[in-house]
């Protein structure tokens, strides 16, 4: 797909519900105690993976009109004797390989040739600690994974979240079911805390207390149940990210709704980037607005929002000077080695930069017209589509792998032309 450069102009943009809210708020919803109706939820090819997991786990869901409708089990998912498959999708395979711990029987879980190089080997510990069997079949540490359910007591664990937050979340999110409850210390970690901020949140809205010493030690006591009700999915931060992004490269006004300053999405804190590169952001009673001015290179420690490292990247091509992004090296663990990825691309459009295990340096320049293939990598495709608004000649190889998380991108991408 060809970008067209993009004369700037004011814009206001909607983007969907978050990824990670929707993924949180279907598991509680599934273990609840009755019907939960769920608002603004993402329906994307990931969350799409949860949805359809549950489904084979005996939880009945319903899409009317936009929303969905979760009827829970009360934390007892059925037996479920076929594979479930999940894609590449991180989050779905960690939080339901936890959730297939309370169910009976054999489960067994799989994914992509992408996912069987994911590492899950400190979730799987975490639950043979807590009594449940878990084990990856080709005892490697990731998946596929192998899961007995109805054999877990709770208590006392350690944890290490070094490699990904999403071990904690899972552990968490099944605590209230465990006949013991859960006791967790964390020994290595933990990346990505926000989103460990996002599953806590959620528990308390769904009426489960959480004990918690900063990021270190946490508690979630026996028998509660996930209350049912209603609840709405903000939306998504990192989506919202690449508009902000656009308005810093091309020096437009772009405003996102429905996002403000207080989100627990750690990943609105790219708004505070790009005030530091030289972009200026209004907080109005209706969304964030940005507006883009001559960027300069900053230094950055983003090891809790990774998501948003290839946007600034991209931005940081654009900006005078030598940009610095730290402590990210949990990037060669996602949906491709993005710290690979990002300096490949950018050094096609003639961009110098460079990588070290945990650190990406972008030294800004004038970038030219590249080919920019996305490795199967939504984030990948979405942020360099931004390149093309200035660059001429920008070309996005696999457009439609943005259906992982934002199927409709393409279209709203497209509106900043209106």
């Amino acid at each position: 797909m060809r970008i067209q450069p993009y004369k700037p102009h004011s814009a206001e943009i909607i983007v969907p519900g978050s990824k990670s809210y929707s993924h949180r708020i279907l598991i509680a919803s599934a273990l609840s105690d009755g019907g939960c109706r769920i608002r603004n939820c993402l329906k994307s090819e990931d969350t799409r993976f949860t949805m359809n997991a549950l489904k084979q786990l005996g939880i009945q869901l319903e899409e009317v009109k936009e929303d969905i409708i979760v009827y829970g089990c009360a934390g007892k998912p059925a037996p479920c004797e076929r594979p479930i498959f999940l894609g590449n999708s991180g989050t779905s395979m960690r939080f339901l390989t936890a959730l297939s711990g309370l169910g009976k029987g054999r489960y067994t879980l799989q994914g992509t040739q992408r996912m069987h190089a994911r590492p899950m080997e400190d979730l799987l510990d975490a639950l043979m600690q807590l009594g449940i069997c878990a084990k990856s079949i080709n005892k490697n540490g990731c998946p596929p994974v192998e899961v007995q359910g109805g054999t877990g007591a709770g208590g006392r664990i350690k944890l290490r979240c070094g490699k990904s937050s999403q071990f904690l979340s899972a552990i968490l999110l099944i605590a209230p079911f465990l006949q013991n409850g859960v006791d967790i210390q964390l020994i290595e970690g933990p990346v990505s805390r926000p989103y460990i901020d996002m599953t806590v949140a959620v528990m308390e809205q769904f009426g489960v207390p959480v004990e918690r010493k900063g990021y270190q030690a946490f508690r979630v006591d026996k028998l509660k149940l996930y209350r049912s009700g209603s609840y709405t999915v903000e939306p998504d931060a990192s989506q919202a990210g690449y508009f902000w992004a656009s308005a810093a490269i091309t020096g437009a006004d772009i405003k996102v709704k429905g996002l403000f300053r207080n989100s627990l999405q750690g990943d609105i804190r790219i708004v505070s980037l790009l005030e530091s590169m030289g972009c200026r952001a209004v907080h109005e009673k209706n969304g964030i607005r940005v507006m883009g001015g001559p960027l300069s290179a900053i230094h950055a420690d983003m090891a809790d929002i990774p998501d948003m490292v290839p946007t600034l990247a991209v931005v940081a091509a654009f900006a005078k000077g030598t940009t610095v992004i730290k402590n990210v090296a949990h990037l060669k663990e996602k949906e491709s080695n993005r710290l690979a990825a990002v300096v490949r691309e950018l050094n096609k459009m003639g961009i110098q930069a460079s990588c070290t295990d945990d650190e990406v340096s972008i030294e800004g320049g004038t970038p030219h017209d590249a080919v920019i293939e996305t490795y199967n990598d939504h984030r990948i495709a979405m942020s360099f589509a931004m390149a093309g608004l200035v660059t001429p000649g920008i070309d996005i190889q696999n457009p439609i792998c943005v259906e992982k998380s934002f199927p409709n991108f393409w279209d709203v991408f497209g509106t900043l032309y209106a």
